[in-house]
């Protein structure tokens, strides 16, 4: 089976080590593993292909031009014509596309050429855009998601919060299943030696994932603070980079807590593995957001690593992690509790031995990647298509 999977989003970059540059990384992984032969299109590769996706044919697509945003997003309008030429070079048996806000030429192509079209929905992308990054075409961008989900077939939102997204949509009737995201085990096996070993008796509690402010790292901080002041004997590692690095390092350094902070910036994803096991427990502290629609790689990961999960009781992670079976869960925005829940879990090696486990059970057994796009296959190639909304 042939599939050409689409990647038009200028802000992922395919073999990049941003969280959704890994994303995109193992769900080609896993068709290359299922035994598809994968022809990717990027607007951005961001670095040399691994090399176990050698085998993935990589189709740039111009990059846009360096203009104000007004004209950056017709640009993005303009570029689906690339787009669908490029397509039609090809012989496919499916389209599978990761959506963004300007494209709609894989799932047209798909549909007039009477393939299955898949379209991946990973955020509200009009709602976050206008927040966060400013939106000058919203009226486009929502004529734009009409169009693609009215010619995908099947819609995979990575929660049930992104499936309620979309589901408003009229043109989403009957198309939407919720497949959660997912780990590779082989990126995980038991026995990981530690990057970055602590001396004997050092707790420590380890993150990882962008430095932006929906991460809860301002919550993280407090507590880290409070809990060292109570044990000495601990540290916290921060993997990644991010606009609030500055905010976080004046913090510690105004704490007196510079020397117990690792910051190790952005890493590839295959350094991540060594990084988790340099952690006695790894934390997801999200704040309050409402509405809370992430599928947390990180979390997902954690569990992979046979760590106990320290999370906001939010969303999805609510339904991921079994509070004092596979983790443990807080109130989000809420330091003391995170507090409590490092000492505890400090206080118990034995516990947070368990916790990792069975953590560590519970992906391997329900969330890897090539179960995951199994699963979406099935749902492409069903006759007739889904009947209703389909959760996981």
């Amino acid at each position: 089976m042939r599939v050409a999977y689409v990647n038009a989003d200028p802000g992922v970059p395919v073999f990049g080590n941003k969280g959704c540059s890994v994303h995109l990384q193992e769900v080609l992984r896993a068709m290359v593993l299922t035994g598809y032969e994968v022809e990717l299109f990027t607007r951005r590769t961001g670095g040399v292909a691994p090399h176990d996706l050698s085998t993935v044919r990589v189709n740039p697509l111009t990059p846009l031009a360096q203009v104000e945003a007004g004209a950056r997003e017709l640009a993005a309008l303009d570029a689906n014509e690339e787009l669908e030429r490029l397509l039609a070079l090809g012989a496919f048996n499916l389209v599978y596309e990761r959506y963004s806000l300007w494209s709609y030429a894989g799932m047209e192509f798909a549909q007039r050429v009477g393939i299955p079209g898949i379209l991946e929905v990973n955020a509200p992308l009009i709602e976050e855009h206008a927040a966060y990054r400013g939106l000058e075409n919203r009226d486009r961008a929502e004529q734009v998601a009409k169009r693609v989900f009215s010619a995908a077939k099947v819609i995979v939102a990575v929660s049930s919060e992104v499936a309620s997204y979309v589901s408003p949509f009229p043109q989403t009737a009957g198309k939407v299943a919720v497949v959660p995201n997912g780990i590779n085990p082989d990126r995980f096996p038991e026995s990981v030696a530690p990057t970055l070993p602590s001396a004997a008796g050092v707790f420590t509690i380890g993150f990882v994932g962008s430095l932006k402010p929906w991460h809860g790292l301002d919550v993280l901080a407090q507590a880290f603070e409070e809990f060292h002041r109570q044990q000495r004997e601990s540290r916290l590692i921060i993997v990644g980079d991010g606009p609030e690095r500055p905010k976080l390092e004046n913090h510690f350094s105004a704490s007196g807590l510079a020397n117990n902070v690792v910051f190790t910036a952005a890493v590839l994803p295959a350094e991540v593995p060594g990084l988790l096991a340099s952690m006695d427990v790894a934390v997801a502290p999200y704040p309050k957001l409402e509405p809370f629609y992430f599928s947390p790689l990180k979390v997902y990961e954690y569990m992979a690593a046979g760590l106990p999960v320290v999370a906001s009781r939010i969303g999805q992670i609510a339904e991921m992690v079994d509070h004092q079976l596979t983790g443990w869960l807080t109130p989000p925005g809420d330091p003391g509790a995170l507090v409590e829940a490092f000492r505890t879990l400090r206080a118990l090696p034995e516990l947070r031995k368990r916790m990792g486990q069975a953590a560590r059970a519970r992906v391997l057994k329900n969330h890897t990647w090539t179960q995951s796009i199994r699963r979406i296959f099935d749902l492409a190639f069903a006759q007739p298509p889904l009947p209703h909304a389909v959760t996981n």
